[in-house]
């Protein structure tokens, strides 16, 4: 089943998830095959303001277990934090290249 982790940063969050970011890039190339898709929620500035991901688990505590393996989620980068069921429905693959 896929779900959704979504994290959302906390207040003057940007240098802790800078500093952050490689380690978080290395734990999602190797979880390529289980994480699907993902990337920074932006805020009006343009600026990173949390996380999005889509991974395939077996069970909602198994997606939970992953997001909370994440090196953001370690490092206490978001202020809040879900996991919700997905149904991929639509995907445009020329889009997304």
């Amino acid at each position: 089943m896929h779900y959704m982790l979504l994290g959302y940063d906390k207040p003057d969050a940007l240098e802790l998830r800078k500093a952050t970011r490689p380690s978080h890039i290395d734990y999602l190339t190797a979880k390529l095959g289980k994480m699907l898709i993902g990337g920074p929620l932006l805020d009006a500035q343009g600026n990173p303001c949390g996380s999005m991901l889509v991974v395939e688990a077996a069970s909602e505590a198994d997606a939970r277990a992953m997001f909370d393996e994440d090196p953001y989620v370690q490092a206490g980068l978001f202020a809040t934090t879900t996991v919700t069921p997905y149904r991929l429905v639509f995907f445009d693959h020329e889009a997304v290249g």
